[in-house]
């Protein structure tokens, strides 16, 4: 019983990790009606800011003979992950995907793979992360906040999965009970009809953006926590990260909230068990298996409504 409960509880604090990034995933799909594939590296970037700013912290506070308040990097850090890949995700949708509002969607795919790769290969230079692994200083110690039935119940996991869960109704609160909520929602109905209503088009589209890659940070900030040995911006596990996160979106139903955290959860279940009770070899197998069956079974997602349209 305790195997299976410490099972769950790292599922369910993975899970909501991807959780994070399939809303970045599903806002931007519920308005523009594509995929960002650049959003796995806004991630990635999220982890590497978490890292540069704790390491420049910690090199000013040395250089003036005092240690680093606490306080200020659990406020400085977080904020700077967050809004540096905010800033970032902003830059993309203005200078990437504006100009291609009208091309064709094949022509928005090739671009968002080039931004991808742009992200990557630019992390690696020298002047800005660098091209080796390193290792983000600790921010929030992971202790054991408590023992329940042979499970440790640590604090990283306890806010990974809160920090989910508060963001997920804000969300959903944001979306469906504000006045730009409902403009999001026109707008992804109709581009022209919005804007003959007088809704700002443009404006709307660049604060998802902002708001996606926001979220896609949060991760970042949480998975740096979690798992403190950053790989390269290049490195493969950040492209599976990103995947596993659009499968979460894919399979909780992309375009709706509550789909990408039931999907990001359920996602990181399947794939802890699988682990732990089948096979490791198998770990992302698991993941595409879901995704193949719910894609037979029910092509919009757990959550998802299918689209009706007049012809």
């Amino acid at each position: 019983m305790s195997t299976f409960l410490q099972t769950l509880m790292d599922a369910v604090a993975v899970g909501s990790l991807y959780a994070l990034i399939a809303l970045g995933y599903t806002l931007v799909f519920g308005i523009l009606q594509f995929i960002n594939f650049a959003h796995s590296d806004v991630f990635a970037l999220g982890a590497w800011l978490t890292w540069l700013s704790a390491t420049l912290l910690i090199r000013i506070s040395h250089g003036q003979g005092t240690l680093v308040n606490p306080v200020v990097m659990g406020i400085v850090i977080p904020a700077a992950a967050i809004l540096g890949c905010g800033f970032i995700g902003f830059l993309i949708q203005q200078f990437a995907y504006k100009p291609l509002r009208n091309a064709p969607r094949l022509n928005v795919l090739i671009t968002a793979i080039g931004v991808s790769l742009l992200l990557e290969n630019t992390g690696q230079l020298r002047g800005v992360f660098g091209p080796y692994p390193q290792a983000a200083p600790t921010i929030f110690p992971d202790k054991v906040l408590g023992h329940f039935a042979g499970v440790d119940l640590r604090l990283v996991d306890v806010l990974v999965f809160a920090i989910a869960i508060t963001l997920m109704i804000i969300m959903q609160f944001w979306i469906y009970h504000t006045r730009f909520g409902r403009a999001m929602r026109a707008i992804s109905h109709n581009f022209s009809a919005a804007a003959l209503m007088g809704i700002n088009v443009d404006r709307a589209i660049a604060f998802t953006f902002f708001i996606g890659s926001c979220l896609a940070g949060a991760a970042g900030f949480l998975y740096a926590m979690k798992y403190p040995q950053l790989q390269q911006t290049a490195a493969s596990v950040w492209i599976l990260l990103g995947l596993k996160a659009f499968v979460a979106a894919v399979v909780g139903g992309i375009g709706n909230v509550r789909g990408a955290l039931l999907g990001g959860i359920l996602i990181g279940i399947v794939e802890f068990f699988g682990v732990a009770y089948l096979s490791s070899n198998y770990r992302d197998v698991y993941v595409f298996l879901v995704l193949i069956l719910v894609l037979l079974v029910r092509p919009q997602g757990i959550l998802g409504t299918a689209a009706i349209e007049k012809v």
